[in-house]
C-alpha cells in the first residue's frame, strides 16, 4: 500500500502522477499488465468487482482468497515483485443483493468487505449507492454515506483481526454499476462541484458518528464523473474545460489530507485524454473492457489467420464457439443488447462494452483457444498474414521485440493499451506544459 500513498502523496504535492487500475480477473490480461508494469517500473493495482468476486465466488468462481492467490502465482511466473501489487476491491457493497431487503442485502455486503479485507485487499471502494427491495428508488445521500460507514466500521475491524494495515478507501459512485452500461444518448454529465462537495460532506459527518475519524484520514479518492463514458458503440471523450470547477474544488480539498478523483470507464480515452485526466486531478484511472475488447481483437485476427493456414477440420473455430456459448448462456449480454437478431450478433462479438468478456472462462471458449494457440504454435505465422491482422504485432516482430507466437501477440496488443495508461500516470510532461496548465490546478 506504500506504492499507491506515495503516488497519491506525490500528486498531491504538484507531481503529475497517477496510477490506473486494472479491473479484469482475465489471465492473459493480467499477464500483459504485469509485463507493462515491470517495463515502466511501475507498481500494479488490480481490482476485482463485487461482481467477479465475493465470498461465494462471484462470476470468476474466486473468492478474495482464491483470486488473491491466483494473482501472486501470475505475478511470480512473471517474476514481478508481488511487494509491487496492490489489491483492490471495486463497487464492495449490496450491489450483488439488491434484490433483497436493506438489511439482508447489507448483512451480504458486511461478509463481502470482511472477506476482502481479511484476504489483504487494501484499497476499498466503499460503494452503498444502490437501492435494495424496501428501498426508495433514489437513496438520500444519508442512507448510502451512513451504509458505507457501517461497511467501514466492518473493514476497520477485520483488518485489525487479521493483524494488516488498515486499508484506504474510496468512496462515491456517480458512474454506472460495475458491468452496466447505458446509452450514452446526449452524453453524460460533469459532476457538479456542489453535489461532489454534498457527497464528502455527508460521508465526513458519518464517519465522524460512527467514530472513524481514523478511518476518514485514509480516504483517498471520491469517485465523480468526469464526463468519459462509452457505451456499445460511442465513445464520450474528456474534455478539460468542461472539468476545470471540479478540478479547482478537490484541488482545495484539505480533509482528508490526501484526497483525489477516481475516474472510471476511462476505457477507449485518447492517451492524450489521459493525460490531461491525471494532470486535472483525475489520479487513479480505471479499466477493464478496453483491455478485454483488445485481447478479443487479437483471438479473432488469429483465428483469421488460422482459418488460411489449418485445414478447415483442424481449426479452433474460435468465434463460432464464443457465439454459440453466448446464445446457450446469454444471462450476461441479453437485457444489454437491444435490436434485430443480426445487430445483436454484432454486438456479441464486437461491442465495445465487450460483454462477451464474461465468457472467456467458459469451458468450451478456454478449450478453442487453446486449440488455437497449439494449431499456431505447430507452425510459423506467415509475415503476410500477420500484417495483414496483426500490423502493429508485424512491426514490433520485425523490430525483433516480439515472437510471432499467439500468447505473446495477444499479450502485445492488450499490453498496448495499458501502456497508454502507464505513460499518462508516470511521464505526464507533455499534459502538464499544455496551456490549461495556467487554471489554478496546484494545491493549497
Amino acid at each position: 500500500m506504500s506504492h499507491l500513498l506515495d503516488i497519491i502523496s506525490a500528486h498531491r504535492q504538484g507531481r503529475p502522477v497517477g496510477i490506473y487500475s486494472v479491473c479484469s480477473a482475465n489471465e492473459y490480461v493480467l499477464r500483459a499488465a504485469f509485463e507493462q508494469a515491470a517495463r515502466y517500473g511501475t507498481p500494479l493495482l488490480i481490482e476485482s468487482t463485487s461482481n467477479q468476486v465475493d465470498q461465494f465466488g462471484g462470476y470468476t468462481g474466486m473468492n478474495p482468497v482464491q483470486f488473491r492467490s491466483y494473482v501472486l502465482k501470475l505475478a511470480e511466473e512473471a517474476g514481478f515483485p508481488p511487494e509491487r501489487l496492490v489489491l483492490g476491491g471495486d463497487h464492495l457493497g449490496p450491489n450483488a443483493w439488491q434484490h433483497l431487503p436493506a438489511a439482508e442485502a447489507m448483512g451480504f455486503a458486511t461478509e463481502l468487505i470482511r472477506s476482502y479485507v481479511a484476504a489483504g485487499f487494501e484499497k476499498i471502494h466503499l460503494d452503498c449507492s444502490m437501492a435494495c427491495a424496501d428501498d426508495p428508488k433514489r437513496l438520500p445521500d444519508a442512507i448510502v454515506a451512513e451504509r458505507s460507514a457501517q461497511l467501514a466500521l466492518v473493514a476497520e475491524a477485520a483488518a485489525q483481526a487479521a493483524g494488516l494495515a488498515a486499508p484506504v478507501y474510496v468512496i462515491g459512485t456517480e458512474v454506472p454499476i460495475p458491468g452496466g452500461e447505458a446509452s450514452l444518448g446526449a452524453g453524460v454529465a460533469v459532476t457538479t462541484p456542489a453535489a461532489a462537495a454534498a457527497t464528502l460532506a455527508v460521508h465526513a459527518a458519518a464517519f465522524a458518528a460512527h467514530g472513524l475519524q481514523s478511518a476518514w484520514q485514509r480516504v483517498i479518492a471520491m469517485v465523480v464523473q468526469p464526463g468519459v463514458d462509452f457505451d456499445h458503440s460511442q465513445i464520450q471523450h474528456y474534455e478539460p474545460a468542461a472539468a476545470t470547477a471540479l478540478s479547482n474544488f478537490v484541488a482545495q480539498q484539505m480533509d482528508p489530507p490526501a484526497l483525489v478523483f477516481e475516474a472510471h470507464s476511462t476505457d477507449y480515452q485518447t492517451e492524450s485524454a489521459m493525460h490531461a485526466l491525471v494532470r486535472d486531478h483525475f489520479a487513479i484511472l480505471k479499466v477493464g473492457p478496453a483491455v478485454t475488447f483488445a485481447l478479443r481483437e487479437a483471438w479473432f485476427a488469429l483465428a483469421a489467420i488460422e482459418r488460411e493456414i489449418v485445414p478447415f477440420g483442424r481449426q479452433s473455430q474460435l468465434p463460432a464457439v464464443l457465439e454459440q456459448r453466448m446464445l446457450a448462456e446469454p444471462k450476461h449480454w441479453l437485457k444489454h443488447y437491444a435490436g434485430t437478431p443480426a445487430q445483436q450478433h454484432l454486438l456479441r462479438a464486437y461491442a465495445l462494452s465487450d460483454r462477451c468478456r464474461y465468457y472467456w472462462g467458459d469451458a468450451a471458449v478456454l478449450a478453442a483457444v487453446a486449440k488455437l494457440i497449439a494449431n499456431l504454435e505447430q507452425q510459423p505465422i506467415p509475415l503476410p498474414l500477420l500484417s495483414q491482422y496483426l500490423p502493429e504485432q508485424f512491426d514490433a516482430v520485425l523490430a525483433g521485440d516480439l515472437a510471432a507466437q499467439p500468447r505473446a501477440l495477444a499479450q502485445h496488443k492488450v499490453g498496448m493499451v495499458l501502456a497508454r495508461y502507464a505513460r499518462a500516470c508516470s511521464r505526464n510532461r507533455h499534459a502538464a506544459s499544455e496551456s490549461t496548465n495556467a487554471q489554478n490546478l496546484s494545491f493549497a
